[in-house]
């Protein structure tokens, strides 16, 4: 991945309380209709590429370029609730319509049933809540796609995983200081 220098504000803070779900959903796509913003993020061929925005009510906001062929691989935000949406091209989400344990397991055979695939194109987005898994893919072979996310609270760690079938396992845990 290939970091930028932080772009301007995406949009007005909230003040007082946190913002909800809906609220984050609303700010990407107001970030995303900014298509100046969106057209200012250096894309890069080989890599992911990301600039961090300020977010709404204090959560924590990025704008994100991604290569044909790139994804995150399967990972969630741990007690953050968060929304994202596709301001160029398209995205797919998979994801898993189940909650995990939040902690003390390293290896999971998750039940039949649990898979949801969305595709997300220029426009569309989603909010999620706490534990949500999932992995984004830019499954394009010619076409960037560029995406605005927002996370409250701001992101404490990111669980990576890996999977083979219906068998989840825990890979590692990262923390703000591994992605400044």
């Amino acid at each position: 991945m290939t970091s930028s220098p932080a772009l301007a504000p995406g949009g007005p803070a909230v003040s007082g309380t946190a913002p909800t779900q809906a609220e984050l959903l609303d700010f990407v796509r107001r970030t995303a209709a900014d298509r100046a913003l969106v057209a200012s993020l250096p894309l890069d061929p080989q890599g992911r590429t990301w600039v961090r925005l300020e977010g709404s009510g204090g959560s924590e906001a990025w704008l994100i370029g991604w290569p044909p062929g790139t994804g995150t691989g399967w990972h969630d935000h741990a007690e953050s609730v968060g929304a994202f949406l596709t301001a160029s091209g398209e995205l797919k989400e998979n994801a898993l319509a189940a909650r995990l344990p939040a902690d003390g397991w390293r290896t999971l055979e998750l039940s039949e049933g649990v898979d949801r695939t969305r595709r997300l194109t220029t426009g569309q987005g989603r909010a999620f809540g706490r534990h949500h898994v999932h992995e984004v893919l830019n499954e394009s072979r010619t076409a960037h796609a560029v995406s605005v996310h927002a996370y409250y609270p701001p992101l404490p760690q990111i669980r990576r995983y890996s999977r083979t079938g219906q068998v989840l396992r825990l890979e590692s845990v990262e923390r703000p200081q591994d992605w400044q």
